[in-house]
């Protein structure tokens, strides 16, 4: 699903028009991104969390030319389900 049929379905669902919602998820978007740069995470009751996970320095290889680089410790975003939303994708998708 794309982020236009997004918009769609929920425009569709609250009557509000396309540009307005699109509006909406893109401000939602931003902010999450902001929160997340600067070190603040973002929790959704009932849905689940946006947070930084932090990756530990870590030696990794250029296999082509046998070289080793450290790669330094660092945090990358990270989305953790909560319990009611995973239930609810356990009972509602079926396996193909």
């Amino acid at each position: 699903m794309t982020k236009a049929e997004v918009i769609s379905i929920i425009s569709e669902k609250t009557g509000v028009d396309k540009a307005a919602t699109s509006a909406t998820i893109e401000a939602f978007f931003e902010t999450v991104k902001e929160q997340l740069s600067g070190g603040e995470a973002i929790y959704v009751r009932g849905f689940g969390s946006f947070v930084n996970k932090k990756r530990a320095e870590k030696k990794a290889r250029n296999i082509s030319k046998k070289t080793t680089v450290t790669v330094p410790a660092h945090y990358i975003p990270s989305f953790k389900p909560s319990k009611e939303f995973v239930e609810e994708v356990k009972k509602n998708v079926t396996i193909q």
